[in-house]
């Protein structure tokens, strides 16, 4: 009888945050690194995004604390746990792995409101304490957590989506049309929170002269800055087209576990400007430009230079797609393979 796995992707939906993209595209490429029967528990809104290889155990749709007991529950006779997002049940019965994607709510606890803070951290302490082996993406979150909690953990980068690649001319013009884009501008990809410090970047984008687009929603504590157009969601497909119209694609943010954003940016052949906080440097590497947080004088700078040398821009395009593309989710469900193999070494 072939050993089953059982998965708890129940942060799984429809969209494109960080978190959601890891567990679709693990969930895609795992089955070719394992040889065993996979079975995750997604919400019935969600079923959809599951590939073949993989089968769901369906619940129902719920946010916060519901979804966090639904999380506890057995995933039924299974040789392996993994909480793909932090939870798992309850009473495992296996061996358990987690995914820690990072240590925001203790990091960085104004960026949350209390009640959430409060809440998570829990979530997360007790799922570290309580797994069998930890997978993190970036060292600097492997560092995070041996610190605080004095336990290792497997580091298992993520990768831009398939579907993150350079876009024609065509798809550009066709983009820059829907969204009025104006010929030169800086973009900045992803949801409106105190974190990714928007505000900061507006002001940068008004030293330096050139418009601001957002795209992504507004999420708790953030605001549109004056000056900057806001697109609000964009579809997936219109991302890789929505970079390759950006002059410049920008990642101010001031806490993170990995970064994922900017790496599809450089895979999309994207001139990318980040900010040297956590785990950013050490995924971007230097295809990026790289300022220090909230110094709106250096960013400012960056991006009147920038826009003015095409030239540079190129070259920075270039070293972007070449980065990005040491990444895979080929490796990525390899690297978690291992682990499962670290506690159950049947599983081959």
């Amino acid at each position: 009888m072939r050993s089953r796995i059982g998965l708890n992707a129940l942060a799984l939906g429809p969209g494109g945050s960080g978190v959601q993209t890891y567990i679709r595209e693990l969930l895609r490429a795992l089955p070719a690194a394992v040889d065993a029967d996979l079975a995750a528990a997604v919400q019935a809104h969600a079923v959809g995004e599951l590939f073949g290889g993989v089968t769901p155990i369906v619940r129902p749709v719920a946010t916060g604390a519901r979804r966090a007991l639904s999380g506890m529950r057995g995933l039924g006779r299974v040789e392996l746990v993994h909480g793909l997002d932090v939870d798992i049940p309850l009473r495992p019965r296996a061996p358990s792995v987690v995914t820690v994607h990072d240590l925001s709510v203790f990091d960085v606890p104004w960026a949350f409101s209390r009640w959430r803070a409060l809440n998570e951290r829990g979530l997360v302490r007790q799922a570290i304490w309580r797994a069998d082996a930890l997978v993190v993406m970036s060292a600097f979150t492997a560092e995070r957590v041996a610190s605080r909690f004095g336990r290792d953990a497997s580091i298992v980068p993520l990768a831009p989506a398939p579907d993150m690649q350079p876009p024609s001319p065509e798809e550009v013009a066709a983009v820059r049309a829907l969204y009025e884009l104006p010929e030169r501008c800086v973009l900045q990809v992803g949801t409106l929170e105190p974190r990714k410090d928007v505000a900061g970047l507006a002001v940068a984008c008004r030293e330096a002269g050139v418009p601001l687009v957002l795209a992504g929603a507004v999420g708790r504590g953030g605001a549109v800055p004056p000056g900057a157009r806001m697109l609000g969601y964009v579809p997936r497909e219109a991302l890789p087209p929505l970079y390759g119209a950006a002059t410049v694609v920008a990642y101010c943010s001031r806490y993170e576990g990995f970064g994922l954003p900017p790496l599809e940016a450089m895979a999309c052949g994207a001139a990318v400007v980040a900010t040297r906080v956590a785990s950013l440097p050490e995924v971007l590497g230097d295809a990026a430009c790289i300022v220090a947080p909230g110094a709106v004088d250096e960013l400012a700078a960056t991006l009147r230079r920038l826009i003015a040398d095409d030239d540079e821009r190129a070259a920075l395009g270039v070293a972007g797609m070449e980065r990005a593309s040491r990444f895979s989710w080929a490796a990525t469900a390899t690297g978690t393979a291992a682990v499962y193999r670290s506690l159950v070494p049947s599983l081959n």
